[in-house]
Parts: C-alpha cells; sequence; structure tokens
C-alpha cells in the first residue's frame, strides 16, 4: 500500500466507526468485479490515476487487499488468516482455532461480519473503486455507483497469467482454477453473492479493449450514468 493510502486508512478506520453515519449522499464508487487474468487491480490504478489527473476532489482510492488490512485490524489477527478463512470452502471449528489459536479465536461469522462493514464503510465514504471482495453486492443498493465485470476468453486470461506470474501454462489454468474457486467461496461466506448479467452496469471483454481504451470506457459510463452529478460541493472539476 502507498503511504497515503495507509494514512488515509489509518485516520478512516483508527478514528470512525462502522456505525457512523456519513455526511452527504453515500459515494461515488466503482466496483470492478473480474474474471481471474483480467487485470483488475493494475487497471483499477490506471483508472484512479486518470480521475484524479482531473484534479478532482477527493482523491480516488483503489481498494483489495486493503479490506483484509483493514479488517484484520479489528479482529486484532493477521491478515492473511482473515483471508484464509473467507477462501475456505468449508469451516471447521476445529480448523479455525488452528489458524488463530484458542486466546485470538474469532467465529467464522465475526469475520465474515467484519469484512462486510470496512468495505461496507469505504464505500459509503465514497471517491473509492473497489476491486473484487464482492463490492458489488455490498453495495447494490448505493445510488452513485458503477458496477463493472472485466472478462476475457481463456486463451487470453492463459496468457496474462504467465506473463504475470512466470508460470508454464499447465501451472496457470491450475492457477486460474484455484483462485476462481478461492473468490467463489468468498462469495458464497458473505451471501452467495449473485455474479450474473443484472448485477453489473457493463461488462468489458479485456482481449478487444487494452487499459487505456477500457479506462475511456469506464470513464464515459461514469459520466452517461452521472454517478458524480451529487457531489459538486466535493469537487473541484470533472
Amino acid at each position: 500500500m502507498s503511504n497515503a493510502l495507509l494514512t488515509y486508512l489509518g485516520k478512516r478506520m483508527g478514528t470512525d466507526r462502522f456505525s457512523e453515519q456519513i455526511s452527504g449522499p453515500p459515494g461515488p464508487i466503482i466496483t470492478i468485479s473480474r474474471e481471474v487474468g483480467c487485470n483488475g487491480v493494475k487497471l483499477a490504478n490506471k483508472l484512479a490515476t486518470s480521475l484524479n489527473s482531473k484534479n478532482m476532489a477527493p482523491t480516488w482510492k483503489v481498494l483489495s487487499k486493503e479490506v483484509f488490512y483493514e479488517s484484520a485490524r479489528e479482529l486484532d489477527l493477521e491478515p492473511e488468516k482473515v483471508s484464509r478463512i473467507l477462501r475456505q470452502d468449508k469451516y471447521t471449528f476445529n480448523d479455525i482455532l488452528n489458524a488463530f489459536g484458542t486466546r485470538k479465536y474469532k467465529s467464522e461469522k465475526k469475520v465474515v461480519k467484519t469484512v462486510t462493514e470496512v468495505i461496507r464503510t469505504f464505500a459509503l465514504d465514497g471517491f473509492c473503486i473497489i476491486v473484487g471482495r464482492a463490492g458489488h453486492f455490498i453495495a447494490h443498493d448505493i445510488k452513485n455507483a458503477l458496477h463493472l465485470r472485466l472478462v476475457a476468453p481463456l486463451e487470453y486470461r492463459i496468457k496474462t497469467i504467465i506473463e504475470n506470474n512466470r508460470l508454464n501454462r499447465e501451472e496457470a489454468i491450475e492457477f486460474i482454477e484455484m483462485v476462481e474457486k478461492e473468490r467463489m467461496a468468498f462469495r458464497k461466506s458473505i451471501g452467495n453473492v449473485p455474479c450474473e448479467e443484472d448485477c453489473f452496469d457493463l461488462f468489458i471483454n479485456r482481449a478487444s479493449f487494452d487499459d487505456e481504451k477500457t479506462i475511456e470506457l469506464i470513464e464515459l459510463a461514469v459520466e452517461k450514468k452521472e454517478i458524480l452529478k451529487d457531489y459538486s460541493t466535493r469537487m473541484n472539476y470533472y
């Protein structure tokens, strides 16, 4: 995480509580759901840079793994252990005890609730790009939101994984299957999160549009859906 984001997280999560009301209308937010191999996080960072280059205020933030860090802090657990519990297909009392130890034992229900509340808090606070973590489901009722789904043919995604992770083809296929399984387990853990077409505003085929063109499409969708119109007092220019 960047120092700027760490500072933001510290202030936001250290002084505010989940139950507090966010001043003004909730949002705006952009959520990005993606198939494995669509480079969602990299694209989100480039999108944030592009949006911030337009002298908007507050600064757009990208959240993905940061959710686990903040959830772990709330639970007094290690981030990897929070992530691990949400990637499991099945949860047993002994498994959780072995992972966390009896002194820091937290139930699966508590972990899921905290992760969901962390994501919800950032969504309400707005000017946030949430990558994965079922953001489209947790923030489905926020009016000023744009929900995206990145897809691509399997061969494109295999090629991307090979390049990003220096794997061979067989390893890349295994990686895709493993991560998709983990994401399904995460969505199931917070309430059988759907990924049907009607959950998203826009599907983008990453094999058809490079980063620059994808960002152009997203910014056009932001404009056309008018998710920024209620925040004139919080923005300098768009």
